[in-house]
């Protein structure tokens, strides 16, 4: 079973979208990836635009909590630049996202008590 299962993954690379990686860090709380588009043979894909992801952690009580977005960013200084706003929006979104789940999970523990509440018959009613 294990053995159809590998058999099925397809490990075939993506020629047309290939980048060259580059790291950059402040070895503080700073990381900055550069993946420049290249073509299969490894020259510059000039059609395609260059990212930037910038990455960080957060300590939580539980630990390091890994975070990472994309910088809207052409040259890597201006990814330096925009690197906190990136990182605010990140967190931004993961606070909403923990809001979000916390909000599904308090009401489908009050949605069995409803449940229970409608089968409850009130004379005169």
């Amino acid at each position: 079973m294990a053995n159809e299962q590998t058999e099925s993954l397809d490990f075939t690379v993506d020629k047309q979208n290939l980048y060259l990686e580059a790291s950059f860090t402040d070895l503080k709380v700073a990381s900055i990836r550069r993946l420049t588009p290249v073509n299969s043979d490894g020259s510059v894909d000039k059609t395609r635009k260059t990212v930037f992801i910038g990455q960080s952690n957060i300590m939580t009580p539980n630990g390091p909590l890994p975070i990472q977005a994309v910088i809207q960013a052409k040259q890597l200084q201006q990814a330096i630049k925009r690197f906190p706003e990136a990182m605010q929006a990140a967190v931004a979104k993961l606070a909403d996202e923990v809001q979000k789940l916390r909000q599904q999970q308090e009401s489908t523990i009050i949605a069995p008590d409803k449940k229970e509440e409608s089968r409850i018959i009130i004379p005169g009613r």
